[in-house]
């Protein structure tokens, strides 16, 4: 790590702040907003990043974009390593709004390395080149559908908090329809207007991003798709292989081993 001191005078300098922190199972952090958009990385665990417009739930291997001044709240699942890149606003924004970043083996050490340099200055040259590289990487890239949209209205609202808490409940559209005091067809036809998802796909989803949960706490990959209400662990492991192309097993040992080589 750098052991260059920095001083007020530096502050006008400076391209990219970075943080490293480690958090245990369950850590949250409250909405907050920044002056410089946030690359949000997990290098171990799972992070759940909140904005008014929707909730994302991101394993390693990926990173949630933040531009500047949205506020967005983070809570961790399994024992995770943030490390994280506050890019000043003039350099770079990688999207208007909060978006998933595909985190490739070359993007991952240029976010490491930068962590350990603490701050990446205009006046060096190597920092000029690590900045140029990590802007060019987090260009937007397709990735799997680890958002889950939320609506706008209160009522509706209300109802997608209550889903996304008891994501293994099966209860009936009619009966949640009448819990909240709505039509069926008002809660079904609000739900496409308004999250873009009908109500079974918005369901669906929100079971398999608690899935992703439980899956970086450490959880079996049967527990986890039992709790997440799935008929069956193999119905989750065709559903994560469909957005992943490889096992659960196989896609969180592959990010211990990320993490054991950062460690070393």
């Amino acid at each position: 790590m750098s052991r260059k001191r920095h001083t007020a005078a530096d502050e006008p300098h400076f391209l990219v702040r970075t943080v490293a922190a480690d958090f245990a199972d369950g850590d949250v952090v409250a909405p907050h907003a920044h002056p410089w958009g946030q690359l949000i990385y997990a290098a171990t665990g799972v992070v759940t990043v909140r904005t008014e417009h929707g909730v994302w739930v991101v394993p390693p291997h990926w990173a949630i974009w933040a531009p500047a001044g949205v506020e967005h709240g983070l809570r961790f699942t399994g024992a995770a390593s943030l490390r994280t890149l506050y890019v000043r606003p003039d350099i770079a924004s990688v999207a208007p709004r909060s978006t998933v970043v595909t985190v490739s083996p070359l993007l991952r050490e240029l976010i490491l390395r930068a962590v350990r340099e603490r701050m990446l200055d205009a006046r060096e040259r190597m920092h000029l080149a690590l900045v140029e590289l990590i802007v060019h990487e987090c260009a937007p890239s397709p990735a799997p559908p680890l958002d889950l949209p939320l609506p706008h209205s209160a009522r509706l609202r209300a109802v997608a908090e209550h889903l996304a808490g008891h994501s293994a409940d099966r209860i009936s559209h009619a009966r949640l329809a009448r819990r909240f005091g709505v039509g069926v067809r008002t809660l079904e036809r609000g739900f496409v207007a308004e999250t873009g998802l009908s109500l079974g796909q918005w369901r669906r989803h929100a079971r398999f991003m608690d899935a992703l949960r439980q899956l970086g706490a450490g959880a079996s990959v049967k527990r986890a798709a039992t709790e997440a209400g799935y008929r069956t662990p193999s119905a989750f492991v065709a559903a994560f292989r469909s957005s992943f192309r490889t096992t659960p097993g196989r896609y969180f040992r592959r990010s211990s081993s990320a993490s054991r080589r950062e460690e070393t």
